[in-house]
């Protein structure tokens, strides 16, 4: 006798047609359209770029923008996948933690992920196929470390609540200034930047 995990011990398997795994569990990237405004940092010099929810809301704080609305419609379960692209040299995402994990994985052009080790911030950098888990509760971020604006980085974010990211405090003060800051619940309060 074989070996059957006990989740789908007696549980035939599920009837998926072509049509069916296209309409519900492929995202095309030629048909992608992200936004460019989906985190309290994205107005901050040197934080611009494009974000595409791929499956799983993840930690996106504007919830009003349709284009932020995952592309594969099927639930997540346990994880969401992001892509980070339009992203200029040395361009990424400010400091930021997670409750839970986050894996980068550099798909297109090299990464720079960096973080904080007490007050001294430490780097790595990612070329295409290579991977890092950021340990929860870290401060981290990430850019762009080449010259190729189409770049991609594909983050995964773990667990089955992924929480909202928590910015370092630097960060959030920089980001006030430009009109944007998050309420209570972690959703983005766009207004117009201080003069």
């Amino acid at each position: 006798m074989a070996y059957v995990d006990p989740r789908l011990r007696g549980k035939p398997a599920p009837s998926v047609s072509v049509e069916q795994m296209e309409r519900g569990h492929v995202a095309r990237l030629a048909n992608m359209k992200g936004s460019e405004l989906a985190f309290l940092d994205q107005r901050v010099p040197g934080y611009q770029r494009e974000i595409i929810n791929i499956i799983g809301m993840g930690v996106v704080e504007n919830l009003d923008d349709p284009d932020l609305k995952p592309k594969i419609a099927a639930p997540a379960h346990g994880f969401a996948v992001t892509y980070v692209r339009r992203t200029p040299k040395g361009h990424g995402a400010a400091l930021h933690r997670h409750p839970t994990e986050e894996v980068f994985i550099a798909a297109k052009g090299s990464w720079e992920v960096f973080w904080l080790e007490g007050e001294s911030e430490r780097k790595i950098t990612l070329q295409p196929g290579d991977i890092v888990n950021v340990p929860i509760g870290v401060y981290r971020g990430f850019r762009n470390a080449g010259d190729d604006p189409e770049a991609t980085l594909i983050a995964l974010v773990g667990g089955p609540d992924p929480g909202k990211v928590d910015w370092h405090p630097s960060v959030i003060e920089v980001a006030r200034r430009t009109g944007l800051s998050v309420d209570e619940e972690g959703r983005l309060i766009v207004a117009e930047a201080a003069e």
